[in-house]
């Protein structure tokens, strides 16, 4: 009883494909497969002491150009 065979795995992952739909699952299986890829990526720099991480260089000041307005007329 608590062990499941291989048709019902594919009687649940038919019933799944049903209600989600094949583009959804899809997508679903590449944003995890990214994030797994990021973990590995990140793990692999946390190992690597010497790797130095580049810093960006040049900095932009931004200004706000604003009229005030007399909301009290």
């Amino acid at each position: 009883m608590g062990s499941f065979s291989i048709w019902h795995w594919l009687i649940v992952l038919v019933i799944v494909m049903l209600v989600f739909g094949t583009k959804k699952l899809r997508n679903i299986g590449q944003d995890l497969g990214g994030a797994v890829k990021g973990f590995k990526d990140g793990m692999k720099s946390a190992e690597d002491p010497n790797e130095q991480i580049p810093q960006s260089t040049t900095t932009a000041e931004k200004t706000v150009d604003v009229q005030a307005k007399d909301i009290n007329k």
